[in-house]
C-alpha cells in the first residue's frame, strides 16, 4: 500500500474503522474519528462518553492521550510502515498539559506530516535511529485548548 492509498483508506470512514477495530480495537471502543487526514494535518476527535469519561466529568487524561497519539501517529504510520524499506516506529515519551476540563467532543490537530516524511526519509538512507518530538492540541468545540500533548517517536529502518 502507498502512502496515498492509506490516506485513502483513513479518510473512507467504513474502512478506517475495519482499520481501527483489527489494529487498534481501544480506539475503536473509545469512539475515535478521524476528522481530518492529508499529508500534513491530522485531526482526531474524541466524545465525551461512559468509556471515556472519568469521575469529574470530563473525558479521562488516558483516552485524551489515545486520541493525541492517535493523531500523530497516522503520519507515522503512513510514512514508516508503507513503502521500502520499512521503518519500525515507537513512542519513547510523551509529556502532557491539562488547561480545561475536557467536556463534549473534544479535536485533537497535529501539523507536521511534513516533518515525519523528512525523517522517516533520513532513517531509510542512513539506517540509524531518529526522534521526533510531535505536538497535539486539544480543542473543544468552542476552539479552546483543553489539553497538549509532546509525543516522541523514534524511528529506525528494519
Amino acid at each position: 500500500m502507498t502512502p496515498e492509498a492509506f490516506t485513502k483508506l483513513v479518510q473512507n470512514h467504513s474502512k478506517f474503522r475495519f482499520f481501527l477495530i483489527s489494529r487498534l480495537p481501544m480506539a475503536w471502543i473509545a469512539g475515535l474519528r478521524v476528522k481530518h487526514f492529508d499529508e500534513n494535518r491530522c485531526e482526531v476527535t474524541i466524545p465525551y462518553k461512559y468509556l471515556t469519561k472519568n469521575p469529574f466529568r470530563s473525558i479521562y487524561f488516558a483516552a485524551q492521550s489515545m486520541a493525541a497519539e492517535l493523531s500523530t501517529g497516522l503520519f507515522c504510520f503512513r510514512y514508516a510502515q508503507l513503502g521500502t524499506p520499512q521503518v519500525s516506529m515507537l513512542v519513547v515519551k510523551m509529556e502532557s498539559k491539562f488547561y480545561k476540563k475536557a467536556k463534549g467532543v473534544i479535536t485533537f490537530s497535529c501539523e507536521m506530516g511534513d516533518s515525519v516524511r523528512t525523517i522517516v526519509e533520513t532513517a531509510k538512507q542512513s539506517g540509524d535511529s531518529y526522534e521526533l518530538d510531535m505536538i497535539s492540541t486539544g480543542r473543544n468545540t468552542e476552539g479552546e485548548v483543553v489539553s497538549e500533548f509532546l509525543i516522541r517517536w523514534s524511528f529506525k529502518r528494519k
